[in-house]
């Protein structure tokens, strides 16, 4: 974290410290149903408060697409956040003028104070600086704590990092410390997962990782068209043809690189794609034209197992097979247990991200085990193909 300001370095003592949260969560009868995201937020919130600054919440919920939508107002969020906090959280019917700023000047020392949805205003999401000078006018410092966040240039994340002394909060150094030790800065060898159905959503991650990593086992639907464009007959499986030589430039590009790409060698098959399907383990040669790929085999996984044996570092984001139904999940759990024991025996550093990643590795029943796991998604994967975020950028010293 030496290239990023920290809370390390603020005194936030009576000052009006802004802070960007991720308060997204999913909701359900008007209850929040999972409450990572709010978990995510106290440390940083605790520890501004107990300091002794005006804790100033900006957030968005949901896309109201710069209009005011009652039912997406985050004044539905107040309680349960303040529960998890411990601690009274006033609320703000606007994020930025006068309400904003009446709420903000009725704010004691220590005391918290959430801000309206920042996007009821059409200039958070263009980023219009107008918007940013609004959301800075209110504050003294901004923090920073919304990683998932991070990959967006809207006013709550970038425009006002660039006129406020900007800092990264404990959950966005967290992930920052964590992803460096993944890629920028690794230990070798360096090992990554890309799974998941397609090849077209991820052309620009397995680019960057086959230049970064010692050792890319692709799976899941995504792995057929690389096997397809091997020769290899995939009869039914789910396979992007059209990409075969897109295939075969990043199979190049690796090959290039140094990098060993790890392909399935045999594969749980099925006729059909359901819960309990009739299903049966077979050598690539052997799939049947009625019959789809839907698994990695055991002897896949035995060059998982090697390759997670040999890595000090490995990165994941994707299931290695359609992990939502049984027995196709066995690939997935199998291999996702295996980086579970040798993070906790060998020291291997294991970070994942990406909501199908996160899903499955709570179904193996090792996210505990995981030295990291990210829950940001979209920023999380545009940090793997080695794009620049923006609202990270902005705390750079």
């Amino acid at each position: 974290m030496s290239d990023f300001r920290t809370l390390d370095s603020l005194d936030p003592a009576g000052k009006r410290v802004l802070v960007r949260v991720d308060l997204n969560v999913p909701m359900q009868d008007g209850k929040v149903t999972d409450f990572t995201r709010i978990d995510a937020v106290v440390p940083t919130v605790a520890e501004l408060a107990d300091k002794g600054a005006k804790v100033i919440l900006l957030a968005h919920f949901d896309r109201p697409k710069g209009k005011r939508v009652p039912e997406m107002s985050l004044a539905q969020v107040r309680a349960p956040l303040a529960q998890h906090l411990g601690r009274e959280v006033a609320f703000a019917e606007d994020c930025v003028g006068a309400a904003a700023a009446d709420a903000i000047a009725a704010l004691p020392a220590g005391g918290v104070l959430l801000l309206e949805n920042t996007r009821f205003h059409a200039g958070e999401e263009k980023n219009d600086p107008a918007m940013a000078q609004a959301f800075a006018d209110l504050g003294d410092a901004f923090v920073n704590d919304a990683f998932s966040a991070a990959h967006r240039a809207h006013a709550s994340t970038e425009g006002v990092a660039r006129l406020l002394p900007a800092y990264a909060g404990r959950c966005m150094e967290k992930e920052l410390d964590a992803l460096t030790r993944a890629l920028e800065k690794p230990e070798r060898p360096v090992a990554a997962v890309v799974g998941g159905a397609k090849v077209s959503t991820k052309i620009a991650l397995l680019e960057n990782l086959v230049s970064r990593v010692d050792m890319l086992v692709i799976g899941g639907g995504m792995a057929n068209t690389f096997l397809a464009a091997q020769g290899v007959d995939v009869a039914k499986s789910l396979c992007e043809h059209d990409l075969a030589g897109t295939a075969r430039t990043i199979l190049a590009a690796a090959e290039k690189a140094g990098c060993q790409v790890l392909l399935p060698v045999d594969a749980a098959v099925a006729t059909e794609f359901k819960a309990g399907a009739a299903s049966r383990t077979v050598a690539l040669s052997d799939i049947a034209a009625d019959e789809m790929i839907l698994d990695v085999g055991p002897d896949t996984l035995a060059l998982i197992e090697t390759a997670f044996r040999t890595a000090k570092t490995l990165v994941w984001n994707g299931p290695l097979g359609a992990f939502e139904i049984a027995p196709f999940d066995k690939g997935t759990t199998s291999a996702a247990q295996l980086a579970a024991r040798f993070t906790r025996e060998n020291g291997l550093v294991t970070v994942a991200g990406g909501g199908d990643t996160v899903a499955a590795l709570a179904h193996a029943g090792v996210a505990q085990d995981f030295s990291y796991i990210s829950t940001a998604g979209g920023a999380f994967l545009e940090w793997l193909e080695g794009k620049t975020l923006p609202g990270v950028a902005a705390l750079r010293k």
